[in-house]
């Protein structure tokens, strides 16, 4: 099948980075004067990679990730992406009145494509995320996997080469998130994408991502990275997904009890 994201596979080998994060911090206004969220992060997503990023709550992930899309501006540093990146929440943020294929046809409109095309394009990303014969479905009528799943193919709409994801399982049950995790795997593979995807769950950024970058409690700070050389497909139960995760799960601890946090 030749889908709407035929370009996002061809990778330029002229792009060096898909995101560089250089030397960022934020802070915010609060009560007791300026509030230092991430201090000094310097991160690169290179071409068709797949980083998380894990932390405790609080330690400013969602933040970051914020900053990448442009949904905000660093206090300090600098942040370069290959295009505008396409990101995707842990609500689906679905419209209810419209039908699955039109949320993902207005991302097509605000992007320019032309009207005769958009529904073609719409059931090819339907068929991308293995909802075929759901573009006429409201989203009433959806399960919590099939909205998120929606809200995914909405995203590659986009037609971006950096896709940021904030959490977009983690209201889901476990065999559906099971599920899904398979789903993403099979979709960055086919693609070619960069993924940029914040986590809790020390097994979930295990089992997904070719990179792990462990932030420190506020203010954020990298703390450390793995590089994960288990082979794709992997499973959440897999003993070597296990081992690393009791590693980072054991390095996030520390970081936890070094900044007084319970």
């Amino acid at each position: 099948m030749a889908t709407a994201l035929a370009k996002a596979a061809d990778t330029d080998a002229s792009v060096e980075h898909a995101a560089r994060i250089d030397h960022v911090s934020k802070s915010f206004a609060g009560p007791a004067g300026q509030q230092l969220v991430l201090d000094d992060i310097t991160l690169d997503v290179a071409p068709g990679e797949f980083v998380t990023l894990l932390g405790a709550s609080g330690c400013g992930k969602s933040t970051l990730l914020n900053l990448v899309a442009g949904l905000d501006r660093p206090s300090t540093g600098s942040i370069t992406t290959d295009g505008r990146p396409a990101l995707m929440f842990q609500e689906h943020a679905l419209f209810p009145w419209l039908t699955a294929g039109k949320n993902i046809e207005l991302a097509l409109k605000l992007r320019g494509v032309a009207k005769a095309e958009r529904r073609e394009r719409a059931e090819e990303l339907l068929e991308l995320v293995r909802l075929k014969g759901a573009y006429g479905k409201r989203v009433h009528e959806l399960s919590g996997g099939m909205r998120q799943r929606v809200a995914m193919a909405r995203a590659l709409a986009q037609d971006s080469r950096l896709l940021l994801m904030d959490e977009p399982f983690a209201a889901l049950d476990a065999i559906t998130r099971d599920v899904l995790h398979d789903e993403l795997t099979r979709i960055w593979r086919e693609t070619g994408l960069s993924v940029l995807f914040v986590t809790h769950n020390v097994r979930e950024a295990v089992r997904l991502a070719q990179r792990v970058v462990l932030l420190s409690s506020r203010p954020g700070r990298i703390a450390r990275e793995w590089t994960v050389g288990i082979p794709q497909p992997r499973r959440i139960e897999d003993s070597e997904v296990a081992e690393l995760s009791r590693e980072i799960t054991e390095e996030l601890r520390g970081e936890i009890r070094r900044h007084g946090q319970h």
